[in-house]
């Protein structure tokens, strides 16, 4: 199976960028905590509007991003990186053509 690629903007206040940030490294690090799901990941900060970050995740496959959406809310950092996200601004899962 190929990989699967996320993007996700998020629009997130300066004051809480420093913690969004660390939650979502260790996040990632929840999400391959049993097994490596996601092959790489990066986090971005949009060059004309610093409020605005980005996921791009490099998932295993189709399949782990299922098996991770379901298991959202069991990951210790999830409840507390959303109560410091804004709008999710945009939100996709992309393959490889």
């Amino acid at each position: 199976m190929p990989h699967c690629r996320e993007f996700a903007v998020f629009s997130v206040i300066k004051e809480n960028q420093k913690r969004v940030i660390e939650l979502s490294e260790l996040l990632f690090e929840e999400m391959n905590n049993d097994r490596e799901v996601l092959i790489s990941q990066s986090i971005l900060r949009k060059t004309d509007n610093a409020e605005e970050i980005c996921w791009q995740l490099v998932w295993l496959n189709e399949e782990v991003v299922e098996e991770n959406n379901k298991n959202w809310s069991n990951f210790p950092s999830s409840a507390e990186l959303e109560s410091l996200v804004g709008e999710r601004l945009y939100y996709g899962h992309f393959l490889v053509i």
